[in-house]
């Protein structure tokens, strides 16, 4: 009896072969399945999210190869366009505003600025320009403005540290360190606060920290400082007795030190003196109310007695 092959067919070896490999790779795919669940459940992130960020990818390179196209043609303004259309089809522009950092200055003059961008395409927000803008407001140090996609507009503001109160000719001012003005104050909010007066004196803000500092027991008792001439400063302390400092930023702090030791032995400050001068060399004068009266009565008691 004749017995016909076929060619091409499996043997045992083979389909046996085969079915080891096809259990190699069901294996290979459930232990690589329960890796990627595992990464998943220790990830800061649900699938969701992770699927937005994979979103925001394709979306960042279809916007880049638009924009790369646009601009190979000569029409940046076309991609821009483009752009601002893929970005706010996909929800990236602006919806929200975050304001970070503001603790003393009204909070809404950051808002009013940051909202104007709001609805825009993030990738059409202008962030130097709403940093410059933020800038211009007496509170605000410095600022730094950035995209929390995808919809947020971040706002991080340095404020500025009030430090004194000027007094001007109409109205008092809270001034930072560096005498830049930052808002009207009442006379009654400005109660306890070294206040500083003078033509010119909001320049020599910095000067006048650095003179109180070379004598930390009065610095505390200094009510006002006025800057007189341009050229040197007068202190009114709490008790409302004044002090004339000399001319000259080493004289005026050594007259200051010195001031500061005789009130530690004399009790100066708190006294019947209402004025100690201090502007000639190694001298002070003492300025008592009524005492010229008192002596020249003591005097003509005396003539009329002989």
């Amino acid at each position: 009896m004749s017995q016909t092959i076929r060619r091409g067919g499996k043997g045992v070896r083979r389909a046996a072969a085969a079915r080891g490999a096809a259990r190699k790779v069901d294996k290979a795919r459930r232990q690589t399945g329960s890796v990627i669940d595992a990464l998943m459940r220790f990830l800061p992130f649900t699938e969701e999210q992770l699927h937005r960020g994979f979103l925001a990818v394709i979306l960042g390179g279809a916007v880049a190869l638009a924009w790369f196209v646009a601009s190979l043609a000569g029409l940046p303004a076309m991609a821009n366009a483009q752009i601002a259309v893929l970005a706010g089809e996909a929800g990236f522009e602006v919806r929200r505003v975050e304001v970070r950092g503001v603790e003393r200055m009204n909070e809404l003059r950051v808002y009013e600025r940051a909202l104007a961008q709001r609805d825009r395409a993030m990738p059409l927000v202008d962030l130097e320009g709403l940093r410059a803008s933020l800038l211009d407001l007496p509170w605000v140090e410095d600022a730094r403005v950035s995209r929390q996609l995808p919809d947020t507009l971040v706002v991080d503001i340095v404020e500025r540290v009030p430090h004194a109160v000027l007094r001007k000719p109409n109205r008092l001012m809270v001034i930072d360190a560096s005498g830049h003005e930052l808002e009207p104050i009442s006379a009654a909010n400005a109660k306890g606060q070294l206040v500083i007066s003078g033509p010119g004196a909001a320049k020599q803000v910095a000067a006048l920290t650095r003179l109180l500092e070379a004598a930390p027991a009065l610095q505390p008792q200094v009510r006002e400082a006025q800057w007189v001439g341009n050229r040197r400063w007068n202190l009114t302390f709490k008790t409302g007795q004044v002090l004339a400092l000399p001319q000259g930023d080493e004289k005026s702090s050594a007259a200051l030190i010195s001031f500061a030791r005789l009130d530690g032995m004399n009790r100066l400050l708190g006294g019947e003196v209402v004025a100690f001068d201090m502007r000639a060399p190694d001298r002070i004068y003492m300025r008592i109310p009524g005492r010229a009266e008192r002596e020249q009565m003591s005097t003509s008691a005396g003539q009329g007695a002989n």
